[in-house]
């Protein structure tokens, strides 16, 4: 198997459009030594679940247990892994991490400032990402580039320099309306916070229901005036992206 690249991300931005999502899938399981899909239980990555359970289940799953997750979210994990015969492996933060973060800014004190709400996201979401990484040459997510402003570029594949592997988004080029039609022909289980008014579903303290008008992510770090904030997971790319559309 030849090593995958940034030049396997300008191939999967060229071929992936044409695809299925099942083909999607099975032309990224076959070019991966190890591919992992990371899920938030979020619908988007509810579709990707249901699409590998059928047909690419040489993906591995995994999904950041931050400890803060509303207990809906928590619920929905183990209905899928019982609805699909799946493995997902919940990566959880290391306690000294959560120790350190609540002794410098308090429990909540992600509230407080843009430099404590980073801090709390890099020890529950992204030193728990490396660990669910680790040994993969691909990851795949669950971005669309209608979710927000800030990811109308999203790439179906991009050479992600920092981690050293492969970042592919299968939905990339999916709508609202392509999601929930899928999650309607295949019997998808999805959050019932959805129905609720929270189309992103992030830790609970950090998440609200959007308001009429709103982006689907608008209720993630309300509080923060910016439009493009993000918890770090899904950085900009080291070396040009490949969008393909």
């Amino acid at each position: 198997m030849t090593p995958v690249n940034a030049d396997t991300a300008f191939e999967l931005g060229r071929t992936l459009p044409a695809l299925t999502l099942d083909a999607r899938l099975v032309r990224i399981a076959a070019i991966a030594h190890r591919a992992v899909m990371t899920t938030s239980l979020g619908v988007e990555d509810q579709v990707l679940t249901a699409a590998i359970a059928g047909a690419a289940r040489g993906i591995h799953l995994a999904t950041l247990d931050t400890g803060r997750l509303f207990p809906e979210t928590e619920a929905l994990l183990a209905e899928t892994r019982v609805r699909y015969g799946l493995d997902i492996v919940a990566y959880r933060p290391r306690a000294e991490d959560v120790e350190d973060f609540t002794a410098r800014y308090g429990v909540d004190g992600f509230y407080g400032s843009r430099e404590a709400r980073h801090a709390c996201c890099h020890a529950r979401k992204l030193v728990p990402l490396a660990r669910a990484l680790k040994g993969a040459d691909v990851w795949v997510t669950g971005l669309r580039r209608d979710q927000s402003g800030a990811r109308a570029s999203t790439p179906f594949a991009e050479w992600d320099g920092e981690r050293g592997l492969l970042k592919v988004n299968p939905l990339a080029d999916w709508s609202g309306e392509d999601v929930r039609a899928y999650v309607a022909a295949h019997d998808v289980p999805v959050n019932p916070l959805h129905a609720r008014g929270y189309p992103s579903i992030g830790c609970e303290p950090c998440t609200r229901a959007v308001k009429p008008g709103e982006s689907e992510r608008a209720g993630r770090w309300w509080w923060e005036r910016d439009d493009t904030r993000e918890c770090g997971l899904h950085v900009a790319a080291k070396v040009p992206a490949y969008a393909s559309s």
